[in-house]
């Protein structure tokens, strides 16, 4: 029996506005798939050239001595096609912080279209023990501004 009552509503979709550290970059022909519209595996590449670039910009600058951050599980809704010509912005916000870890939540627009959206966790990790490490008070402090505006 199909219940349509019982559906889980529909979120509405993220607004660029939402994310407070932006991020340019051009859909390449090399990023299609045989039906012609970007691979989904890109969106992941796209996601990450949105946090390599929030992460290592300068005023931001979150390196702490002898640790590192490690991607250690992402999600990602892909919302819309993309296709080739064409240029894309990624958002990017701090969305949770925990003891040695945050996520943050991202979303890939095409003009006014968000065409997908996700949420990465990262570790920091001691560069010589490669385990967990808690966050510094820095790392925190510097992460803080950058919290998502949506709900």
């Amino acid at each position: 029996m199909n219940d349509q009552s019982a559906a889980k509503p529909r979120k509405p979709a993220p607004l660029l506005a939402d994310y407070p550290h932006r991020v340019k970059d051009i859909i390449r022909y090399a990023d299609l798939d045989p039906q012609g519209h970007v691979n989904n595996a890109v969106f992941a590449t796209y996601f990450e050239s949105g946090r390599v670039a929030m992460f290592r910009e300068p005023n931001l600058g979150i390196g702490v001595p002898n640790a590192t951050f490690v991607l250690v599980r992402q999600e990602i809704d892909f919302l819309k096609e993309l296709r080739w010509p064409g240029n894309v912005e990624i958002g990017t916000a701090l969305a949770e912080l925990g003891r040695s870890s945050f996520t943050v939540v991202q979303a890939i627009f095409n003009g006014d279209v968000c065409a997908g959206a996700g949420r990465a966790t990262l570790v920091m990790i001691d560069t010589v023990t490669r385990r967990a490490a808690p966050l510094t008070d820095y790392a925190k402090a510097k992460l803080e501004p950058w919290k998502y505006r949506g709900e």
